[in-house]
């Protein structure tokens, strides 16, 4: 039983699930764990109630000791941080509680942050970075003497990039200081549940605490009013813009998931455009806007003031917006998880069904409703794979040990040997590390500047108060290109862009951005400063990243639609259904695979000889899959490759001519030598040089610059680059350099599942078509490689017309 609990859900006339009562039991036990329950059935609630309890049981409300950190609950974004605070404040006030939650995140004041150094709340809300700041100040074992919880929320969003590596490093030191501290997450289903709480909490004894409720999904397809034979990536998702219009409507409040922010903007642009009533009604939100606008959207979500908000995935995670009643997913969302994570945000209540519309942004992608719908189905769900061995992060951490009250070597080896990430680290590998921090490792040893950690009496510590803040300004696990700041000529602060972008522009040019047209008065230092103009058109920014490959699982899903399409169970699949004019058009211009066949394609047209192939693995994966046919195909003659791809397959086009049958795509899809292949076939040296860029950053090796004085991009590539010739040249067996390499393999060219999909293909018949025409399921392809050569021109009136000709028998 849990008193806090009882009294708090009875006043509330709620009745607490079974999975809350198991974790408050845990709790209550001293345990360790992870809770995974579907989302708006009270996982917050599951956690909080058990650490007050702990708290009160421990501290009699007659005692005068001074109450220090209790517990500390790390989140992913900031959104989702501030709803953490919210729905744990609600409680003490309910409940008049002394027990005081505190937010800390970026966006927090240097003055809160003093604040709360000195007298700390007893429940500390915060980001991975904000934790590993706070263990790069002096005195900070003090701070985080008494703390007795340590929870991660959305746990599975974090396990699977650097900034879980984060997590592992602060858990395990946070556990030297007090033993007995009890760790637990919080996380949506993933494949790989069990490893993701052993990771977490790497104790044999944790639990895995599992809701039985199923959280229900209403998915629905929104279909343009005829099928378009011969798709092309984003034409069709604006043409769809008036039936998203009558469910702004219809619904409270909509959420609008878009992939990129810059998807985002355009939408935000087209529907005022459309529905002008719609001004002060809806709302945009992105990561590069700025902490007010964000945070007002989030309380004008909250109180029900907005129709609808167009967001990226900045409101993907465990955000409560009771208003919430509808969501529309604008393209792929890539991966079944994460269609489910923003299906989630809508009826985030318990027995509530969750309402969402996907909106394909071309005909062949209307396939993935019927494949989402089959995920659903056969309650398919994606793993998430941690990071290993990411020495930057280690060297990273090492340097916040060394700038606070610093750290014996033995001792950190021991304890970070107990992380999943560096649990097969050697002693030598260690030490390598220690080198590097200490004296720039062999290769920089004559620089001082490298020379960032001194030892005096076995204890690694910086003196320098310039390297100590360096580090501190350089905490975390994401880099992203420089980014200026867009401000009015009166100063106030919209957001943020890319330099790579602003560079593009001159004075007197119009974007959008934040929701309005902007005109560029000029730029100064890393300000982009602006004035709002009354003009139409301009252009519209676009971040980088924007290359997110389909997963695994979703990739299966989509294959398996093929052995679908022509069985009466496609009325279960409606959107099989009404693409049957598509699918017959690729029969009768082609062939239809089956889920276990793999349609190869080759035809010769104007513009070169093409050959397409079909594998849907994802778009990374194609790119290298195609760098490898290339590379074969050139080792019979001297040929030059122009290669594009999609989720769904990709092209080698060539001018010249070469020779192709059923018997050669077998050779040239064989799964011997693939490695060695891929090591000639594609540039891995030059895509090193950029990912050490990331890598150097990180470890600390290059510094970005101070604040409004960050360093130029090509500068920091410059500097990595020069590092990693030295490298290259000098010390092949640098950790940092082969870590490049490795995260080249494993994250740019996914070489695991490139290998897997090589060896799937290989048992499956090839199916070989000579066409006369482009087929339907070429076009998407095609397009790809015609938008970059027609980039100056008016590439979509040519593609049109290409349309109408492939339309013609």
């Amino acid at each position: 039983m849990n008193a806090f609990a009882d009294v708090w859900f009875f006043n509330k006339g709620w009745k607490p699930h079974a999975f809350q009562k198991k974790c408050w039991s845990a709790m209550a036990r001293g345990e360790s764990g992870l809770l995974n329950a579907p989302t708006g059935y009270g996982k917050t609630y599951a956690i909080w109630f058990g650490i007050l309890q702990n708290y009160y049981k421990k501290t009699p409300d007659n005692t005068k000791e001074k109450k220090g950190l209790h517990t500390l609950w790390i989140t992913p974004l900031r959104a989702l941080s501030k709803e953490i605070l919210l729905a744990t404040e609600r409680v003490s006030k309910d409940l008049e509680l002394d027990y005081k939650i505190a937010l800390r995140t970026g966006d927090t004041s240097a003055g809160d942050r003093q604040k709360q150094r000195k007298n700390p709340p007893q429940a500390l809300i915060t980001t991975p970075e904000s934790v590993h700041l706070l263990m790069a100040s002096k005195g900070y074992k003090e701070f985080f003497k008494s703390l007795e919880f340590v929870i991660v929320d959305e746990w599975h969003e974090l396990l699977s990039s650097k900034r879980g590596v984060m997590i592992e490093l602060a858990v395990a030191h946070l556990k030297t200081i007090n033993p007995s501290l009890k760790v637990w997450g919080i996380s949506a289903t993933i494949g790989n549940l069990l490893q993701a709480k052993d990771i977490l909490t790497r104790d044999s004894q944790s639990v895995l605490i599992q809701s039985k409720q199923q959280k229900k999904i209403e998915l629905h397809t929104i279909y343009p009013d005829e099928v378009e034979k011969y798709p092309w990536s984003g034409h069709l998702g604006i043409r769809l813009l008036p039936k998203v219009l009558p469910l702004l409507h219809q619904y409270t409040t909509t959420l609008l998931f878009t992939n990129t922010r810059s998807q985002a903007e355009i939408w935000y642009q087209r529907l005022l455009e459309a529905d002008p009533e719609l001004a002060g009604q809806i709302a945009l939100h992105h990561g590069s806007l700025s902490e007010e606008l964000r945070l007002w959207v989030e309380d004008s979500l909250h109180e029900g003031l907005l129709k609808a908000v167009i967001c990226t995935s900045s409101l993907d995670l465990g955000v409560d917006f009771r208003s919430v009643d509808c969501v529309i997913q604008i393209g792929s969302p890539k991966g079944i998880a994460r269609f489910l994570q923003r299906a989630g945000r809508s009826g985030h209540r318990p027995e509530e069904t969750s309402v969402i519309y996907f909106l394909p942004t071309h005909s062949l992608e209307t396939m993935e409703g019927a494949s989402l719908r089959y995920a659903l189905s056969e309650k398919m769900v994606e793993q998430r794979l941690p990071y290993i061995r990411s020495f930057d992060m280690l060297i990273q951490f090492m340097m916040t040990l060394a700038v606070s009250d610093g750290f014996q070597a033995e001792a950190l080896y021991n304890e970070v040997i107990q992380t999943h990430c560096y649990e097969s680290i050697s002693p030598d590998e260690f030490n390598e590390c220690l080198q590097l921090i200490t004296q720039g490792g062999s290769s920089l040893y004559a620089y001082d500047e490298f020379h960032k950690v001194v030892i005096e009496d076995g204890l690694f510590k910086v003196t320098s108060r310039r390297i100590a803040m360096q580090h501190r300004l350089s905490i975390g696990a994401i880099v992203s290109d420089m980014m200026l700041l867009v401000k009015f000529k009166k100063g106030k602060y919209l957001g943020s862009v890319e330099e790579w972008f602003v560079s593009r522009l001159k004075e007197g040019d119009v974007f959008w951005f934040s929701g309005r047209a902007l005109q560029l008065v000029h730029i100064k230092n890393n300000e982009v400063i602006v004035r709002p103009t009354t003009q139409k058109t301009g252009l519209i920014p676009s971040w980088q990243g924007g290359r997110l490959p389909i997963s695994v699982d979703y990739g299966k899903a989509i294959r398996h639609m093929f052995q679908e399409i022509g069985k009466p169970s496609r009325r279960t699949y409606p959107e099989l259904a009404f693409l049957q004019p598509l699918f017959k058009e690729q029969a009768k211009r082609s062939y239809l695979p089956q889920e276990n066949e793999l349609l190869t394609e080759y035809i010769k047209t104007k513009y070169g000889f093409h050959l397409f192939i079909y594998p849907y693995e994802g778009k990374l994966v194609h790119e290298g899959m195609a760098a490898i046919l290339a590379y074969r195909i050139s080792r019979n003659q001297k040929i030059t490759f122009t290669i594009a791809s999609n989720d769904y397959g990709f092209e080698l086009l060539s001018e010249d001519d070469f020779f192709v049958d059923e018997t050669f795509v077998q050779e040239l899809l064989s799964v011997e030598n693939i490695v060695e292949d891929i090591k000639n076939g594609v540039n891995i040296r030059e895509m090193a040089k950029r990912t050490f860029r990331d890598v150097a950053s990180v470890s600390g090796l290059i510094f970005n610059g101070y604040p409004g004085k960050q360093m130029k991009t090509k500068h920091l590539q410059a500097n990595a680059s020069l590092f990693f010739s030295v490298f290259d040249e000098n010390e092949p067996s640098n950790l940092l350099y082969r870590q490049a390499y490795d995260e080249v393999y494993d994250f740019q060219l996914e070489i695991q599942r490139m290998q897997l999909a090589f060896q799937r293909i290989n048992s499956h018949p090839i199916i070989f078509k000579h066409l006369e025409k482009l087929s339907p399921f070429a076009f998407p392809i095609f397009s790809e490689s015609f938008r970059s050569k027609y980039s100056n021109e008016d590439w979509q009136a040519r593609l049109n017309k290409l349309k109408k000709e492939l339309d013609v028998e």
